[in-house]
């Protein structure tokens, strides 16, 4: 037998070293049809699409509101901070001007900041003959502070004097003279 001929083994099958072609029975074994008559195909079926979307959409439920809770807390971080911030521009202003509270925000520098919602930080001076009287009010109907207020409008962008009526209930507010920054509900 000369080395041209010379079978040689490889796993389970003999090879021609003469033949280069693949075996023909390999090829109809992993190609041929399965046994209703359809060719295997590579994917995904309808079901398999289905039940995925379906976990999508279950995991996307139970996320969103996690997340808009999220952002919310986040954003009544950020505006009660700006309400402090603001707060010791305040007290620095009034540390060198004999006590007596800024006229408004643009005097500290401050009055085009805008709280996470997109509105203006609102300050009214309530000092007695100073202000324009627009004074926060507790559930009592007394003011909530004796020198100066200052309040973000909340997510709901809406508020008036009195804490409890219902849009006001979202506000970020000081209170008790500063003692107490944060949402009006709980005050």
């Amino acid at each position: 037998m000369s080395d041209r001929t010379k079978k040689w083994a490889h796993g389970a099958e003999a090879y021609s070293m003469t033949s280069w072609k693949p075996n023909v029975s390999d090829f109809q074994v992993r190609f041929a049809p399965s046994s209703i008559g359809r060719r295997r195909h590579v994917g995904f079926t309808l079901l398999e699409l289905m039940l995925a979307l379906a976990v999508a959409s279950i995991l996307l439920v139970i996320g969103i509101p996690g997340y808009q809770r999220y952002m919310l807390t986040s954003q009544i971080a950020a505006a009660t901070a700006d309400i402090g911030q603001i707060e010791l521009l305040v007290a620095h202003y009034e540390s060198q001007n004999n006590e007596v509270p800024p006229p408004d925000l643009s005097t500290i520098g401050m009055d085009a900041k805008l709280d996470p919602w997109g509105q203006p930080y609102y300050y009214h001076t309530t000092v007695a003959g100073t202000g324009n009287g627009v004074g926060r009010k507790d559930k009592s109907l007394h003011p909530i502070n004796t020198d100066y207020d200052l309040y973000s409008s909340g997510p709901d962008t809406k508020s008036v004097a009195a804490l409890t009526a219902k849009p006001s209930q979202d506000d970020i507010i000081r209170a008790n003279d500063g003692s107490f920054l944060g949402v009006a509900a709980n005050y």
